[in-house]
Protein backbone atom coordinates (compact mmCIF):
# COMPACT_ATOMS: atom_id res chain seq x y z
CA UNK A 1 0.00 0.00 0.00
CA UNK A 2 1.28 3.46 -0.89
CA UNK A 3 0.49 6.17 1.61
CA UNK A 4 0.07 9.89 0.98
CA UNK A 5 1.16 12.81 3.13
CA UNK A 6 -2.45 13.13 4.28
CA UNK A 7 -2.06 9.70 5.93
CA UNK A 8 0.70 11.13 8.15
CA UNK A 9 -0.46 13.00 11.22
CA UNK A 10 0.42 14.45 14.58
CA UNK A 11 -0.73 12.10 17.33
CA UNK A 12 -1.33 13.45 20.82
CA UNK A 13 0.29 11.19 23.39
CA UNK A 14 -1.13 10.76 26.89
CA UNK A 15 0.32 12.88 29.70
CA UNK A 16 0.38 11.82 33.33
CA UNK A 17 0.55 15.06 35.32
CA UNK A 18 2.28 14.95 38.70
CA UNK A 19 3.47 17.64 41.09
CA UNK A 20 7.06 16.71 40.29
CA UNK A 21 6.62 16.85 36.48
CA UNK A 22 4.89 15.14 33.60
CA UNK A 23 5.32 11.67 32.14
CA UNK A 24 4.36 10.57 28.64
CA UNK A 25 4.29 6.85 27.90
CA UNK A 26 4.36 5.17 24.49
CA UNK A 27 3.48 1.49 24.37
CA UNK A 28 3.50 -1.02 21.52
CA UNK A 29 0.03 -1.56 20.05
CA UNK A 30 -1.60 0.71 22.66
CA UNK A 31 -0.45 4.27 21.99
CA UNK A 32 1.59 3.21 18.94
CA UNK A 33 0.21 1.39 15.90
CA UNK A 34 3.27 -0.84 15.54
CA UNK A 35 5.84 -2.58 17.74
CA UNK A 36 9.01 -0.57 18.17
CA UNK A 37 12.06 -2.33 16.73
CA UNK A 38 14.53 0.55 16.96
CA UNK A 39 14.88 3.83 18.86
CA UNK A 40 17.32 6.58 18.02
CA UNK A 41 17.62 10.31 18.47
CA UNK A 42 19.26 13.26 16.78
CA UNK A 43 20.86 15.99 18.85
CA UNK A 44 23.48 18.75 18.56
CA UNK A 45 22.13 19.47 15.08
CA UNK A 46 23.29 22.94 13.99
CA UNK A 47 20.38 25.38 13.68
CA UNK A 48 20.93 25.90 9.92
CA UNK A 49 21.45 22.20 9.11
CA UNK A 50 19.01 20.07 7.18
CA UNK A 51 18.56 16.34 7.75
CA UNK A 52 16.58 13.54 6.19
CA UNK A 53 16.44 13.61 2.42
CA UNK A 54 15.20 10.04 2.10
CA UNK A 55 12.19 7.72 2.25
CA UNK A 56 11.66 4.14 3.38
CA UNK A 57 10.02 1.31 1.44
CA UNK A 58 8.53 -0.37 4.53
CA UNK A 59 9.57 1.42 7.73
CA UNK A 60 7.16 3.60 9.69
CA UNK A 61 8.18 6.06 12.38
CA UNK A 62 6.86 8.13 15.23
CA UNK A 63 8.94 11.28 15.70
CA UNK A 64 8.86 13.35 18.89
CA UNK A 65 10.49 16.66 19.75
CA UNK A 66 11.82 15.43 23.11
CA UNK A 67 13.35 18.89 23.52
CA UNK A 68 13.25 22.06 21.46
CA UNK A 69 11.66 22.20 18.04
CA UNK A 70 12.16 21.39 14.36
CA UNK A 71 10.18 21.13 11.14
CA UNK A 72 9.44 18.05 9.01
CA UNK A 73 8.51 18.39 5.35
CA UNK A 74 6.79 15.25 4.09
CA UNK A 75 6.39 14.53 0.38
CA UNK A 76 4.45 11.77 -1.38
CA UNK A 77 5.68 12.70 -4.87
CA UNK A 78 2.62 14.85 -5.61
CA UNK A 79 1.89 16.74 -2.40
CA UNK A 80 4.01 18.15 0.39
CA UNK A 81 2.96 18.84 3.95
CA UNK A 82 4.90 20.60 6.70
CA UNK A 83 4.77 19.68 10.38
CA UNK A 84 6.24 21.75 13.21
CA UNK A 85 7.15 19.65 16.25
CA UNK A 86 7.77 21.43 19.53
CA UNK A 87 6.20 19.46 22.37
CA UNK A 88 7.16 16.07 23.85
CA UNK A 89 3.58 14.79 24.04
CA UNK A 90 3.00 15.09 20.29
CA UNK A 91 4.36 12.53 17.82
CA UNK A 92 4.42 12.73 14.06
CA UNK A 93 3.44 9.37 12.56
CA UNK A 94 5.27 8.97 9.23
CA UNK A 95 4.01 6.12 7.08
CA UNK A 96 6.09 4.03 4.68
CA UNK A 97 6.98 5.42 1.26
CA UNK A 98 7.01 9.10 2.29
CA UNK A 99 10.00 11.35 1.53
CA UNK A 100 11.09 13.38 4.54
CA UNK A 101 13.28 16.41 5.11
CA UNK A 102 14.01 18.13 8.42
CA UNK A 103 15.03 21.72 9.08
CA UNK A 104 14.79 24.66 11.50
CA UNK A 105 16.29 22.87 14.49
CA UNK A 106 16.20 25.03 17.60
CA UNK A 107 19.20 25.18 19.89
CA UNK A 108 19.29 22.12 22.16
CA UNK A 109 16.65 20.23 20.22
CA UNK A 110 16.38 16.46 20.51
CA UNK A 111 14.53 14.51 17.82
CA UNK A 112 13.43 11.13 19.19
CA UNK A 113 12.52 8.50 16.58
CA UNK A 114 10.64 5.25 17.22
CA UNK A 115 10.92 2.93 14.22
CA UNK A 116 8.88 -0.10 13.16
CA UNK A 117 11.90 -1.99 11.77
CA UNK A 118 15.53 -2.55 12.60
CA UNK A 119 18.06 -0.67 10.47
CA UNK A 120 18.42 -1.95 6.91
CA UNK A 121 20.11 0.06 4.20
CA UNK A 122 17.95 -1.85 1.68
CA UNK A 123 14.85 -0.10 3.08
CA UNK A 124 16.17 3.40 2.25
CA UNK A 125 15.42 5.41 -0.88
CA UNK A 126 18.12 8.08 -0.84
CA UNK A 127 17.71 9.53 -4.35
CA UNK A 128 14.66 11.69 -5.06
CA UNK A 129 14.36 10.51 -8.68
CA UNK A 130 14.37 6.89 -7.46
CA UNK A 131 11.69 7.88 -4.95
CA UNK A 132 9.49 9.36 -7.68
CA UNK A 133 9.97 6.23 -9.79
CA UNK A 134 8.94 4.10 -6.79
CA UNK A 135 5.87 6.25 -6.16
CA UNK A 136 4.82 6.10 -9.82
CA UNK A 137 5.04 2.29 -10.03
CA UNK A 138 1.70 0.54 -9.94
Amino acid sequence: MKYNVEDCEIVELPIVHTESGNITVMENQLTLSFDIKRIYYLYDVPMNAERGGHAHYELQQYVVAASGSFTFILDDGKNKKEFFLNHPNKALHIKAGIWREMKNFSSGSICLVLASLEYSEKDYIRNYTDFLNFRNRK
